[in-house]
């Protein structure tokens, strides 16, 4: 056995601006401390400054940055964390603010750092990469700005060429060599759906840790990586499900939303995403125990929005009803919404009928009857439509076929 990874110390970081309630801000880090765990820190303290702006050297003020630094030291913090985007400038005056060997961090290079540890596939490792570089070149451009030694070169530097262009045009040609990449992979995506197309198609978003994979696993009957944490799904899945009355769909487990994604990384993961944005049906999964619901319910609409997706034409999945301690699941207006518990298997009847509803009403499917003993009629139609589902009725047998 292998010795233990002795877990960085973090101390988290929050601003609150004007607009944003100091309880927001309390909220925001709760989630922060989440993603810190999840990428292996432990959480030992909290600081919040109440700002009219960002700082726009330190993003804190200079008397906050004096205790932070008195904080560091007595604490033996190891890890500064801020919960928004840092400019590659405030990071490096807060470094050096900061006693040696503390690394300062933002939300995004965090939630980065997780989709790093969590990548598996091709192209969940193509995505992540990335996302790190177009992260890393504005930071690396402006970090060495100073730099002013000439050094050419043959072939590969232009003539007077700084080593940090250089630095700069290897990582372009890698970003570019990765889009194209992404690219091929979307082509063969587009190929796969193609090839399930007589299969209506029903994709799961949701904020991560909504218990998406959970209600995959439900549905599909395939297990998967289930863990109480952000982002344990990072590799899409797509699997077959039977939703009653002999109806098959396809079902796509995505990576799960969160507030503040950085748009990059929403850019890398689109061909990932775009499993949604195909879909004839989208499943929104929201934690309706959790006390952000509605803000997390917000953020998920809006990436979907993003996707081309209209919120208003999502199933919304109201999970961990097991949750509410016998309270009534909350209501969203002008939706669709399913209450169930996806880990007790609670409504989960419910939502497959709901389901059937919404695919036996998209356009392109007709239904026909045909009396119990079926008959030429029903032998000539097995064979000549493209049969989605076949349902036995007292008074008869319908099958539910694609048109056009």
């Amino acid at each position: 056995m292998g010795p233990v990874r002795r877990r960085e110390r973090a101390v988290l970081v929050g601003v609150a601006l004007p607009g944003v309630g100091r309880a927001a801000v309390e909220a925001h880090l709760e989630e922060l401390a989440q993603l810190v765990d999840t990428a292996g820190g432990e959480t030992v303290t909290r600081l919040v400054q109440e700002r009219k702006a960002p700082d726009p050297a330190t993003f804190i003020g200079r008397g906050k940055l004096e205790e932070l630094a008195s904080l560091v030291a007595e604490q033996a913090i190891t890890l500064v964390v801020f919960d928004d985007d840092l400019s590659p400038a405030q990071a490096r005056h807060l470094s050096e603010a900061l006693p040696d060997g503390v690394k300062v961090l933002d939300r995004s290079a965090v939630i980065l750092d997780i989709f790093a540890l969590r990548a598996r596939t091709r192209e969940a490792q193509t995505q992540v990469e990335l996302g790190q570089l177009n992260y890393l070149l504005p930071r690396l451009t402006r970090r060495w700005q100073h730099l002013s030694r000439q050094a050419g070169g043959i072939g590969t530097r232009g003539v007077g060429e700084t080593q940090l262009e250089s630095d700069r045009r290897v990582i372009r040609r890698r970003i570019a060599l990765l889009e194209r990449r992404l690219a091929e992979i979307e082509r063969e995506r587009r190929v796969q759906r193609g090839r399930r197309s007589n299969v209506p198609g029903v994709a799961i978003v949701g904020y991560t840790n909504a218990g998406k994979s959970t209600l995959f696993t439900q549905l599909t009957g395939h297990p998967t990586l289930v863990e109480d944490r952000l982002f344990a799904t990072l590799d899409p899945r797509v699997r077959r499900a039977e939703i009653g009355d002999g109806l098959v769909v396809t079902v796509a487990d995505t990576v799960g939303f969160i507030r503040k994604l950085p748009h990059h990384l929403v850019a890398s993961f689109r061909a990932t995403l775009a499993e949604a944005a195909v879909a004839q049906v989208v499943v929104h999964v929201v934690d309706c125990s959790h006390p952000e619901w509605e803000e997390q319910l917000r953020v998920g609409e809006e990436v979907l929005t993003s996707l081309g997706v209209d919120p208003r034409g999502c199933v919304v999945v109201l999970n961990k009803i097991d949750r509410l301690d016998g309270a009534a699941p909350p209501l969203v207006s002008d939706r669709r919404c399913v209450a169930v518990s996806a880990r007790l298997g609670e409504g989960l009847a419910a939502l497959r009928e709901t389901l059937r509803e919404a695919v036996l009403q998209l356009p392109g499917l007709a239904v026909l009857h045909f009396p119990a003993e079926g008959g030429e009629p029903l032998a000539r139609a097995l064979q000549e439509e493209v049969v989605v589902a076949r349902r036995f009725r007292p008074d008869g047998i319908e099958l539910v076929v694609r048109r056009g």
